[in-house]
């Protein structure tokens, strides 16, 4: 089921999500999933849902080897970080007419507290500069009841910094994917 929900997981995810306890027994119990899994190398494998998997778990979309995968998999390294909250959903719309429209990788809330996720992978920095105006707009608009938590994970220290330095003023935590690795 975590792979309908995050579509691709690496082993070490994977054993982290369902206490798989160490790497032999992941392997053996990824090998004996073998027809409900499809896998590819990126430093080490990666899973997804087969056609046969997706149909045993009612998985309506369509999973397939992509180059974007690391994108899903910086994310979903903060989904285990964050004790995989039972509110967390990817790829959420907000919308205020008038005000912005943005898609934020993912969201969930700890008590009343809002946090938002972005992941920088191989996007341009004007363009997270654009995403983070965006927000700003809603903030300012009051359509958080407490205004959120932005937690940005990018891939270089360098990155990183210029996040921090555009992040100014507001709750933010911009982490490297090399924190978690």
């Amino acid at each position: 089921m975590s792979l309908k929900k995050l579509k691709y997981l690496t082993r070490s995810q994977l054993q982290t999500i369902h206490n798989l306890g160490g790497e032999r027994n992941a392997q053996k119990v990824l090998k004996s999933m073998e027809e409900y899994l499809n896998s590819f190398r990126e430093g080490e494998t990666v899973y997804y849902l087969s056609k046969a998997g997706a149909e045993r778990v009612d998985f309506k979309g369509n999973v397939k080897k992509t180059t974007t995968a690391r994108h899903y998999i910086m994310r979903n390294a903060l989904y285990i970080a964050f004790n995989q909250p039972d509110t967390w959903k990817n790829e959420v719309k907000m919308r205020v007419k008038e005000v912005a429209t943005i898609i934020c990788d993912a969201t969930f809330t700890i008590g009343k507290q809002r946090y938002i996720v972005e992941i920088d992978h191989e996007q341009k920095m004007v363009a997270n500069r654009k995403k983070l105006e965006k927000y700003c707009r809603l903030v300012d608009a009051g359509v958080f009841e407490i205004p959120p938590i932005f937690l940005w994970m990018t891939t270089t220290e360098y990155r990183q910094k210029q996040l921090i330095k555009m992040h100014e003023g507001l709750d933010s935590q911009i982490f490297i994917l090399s924190d978690f690795q």
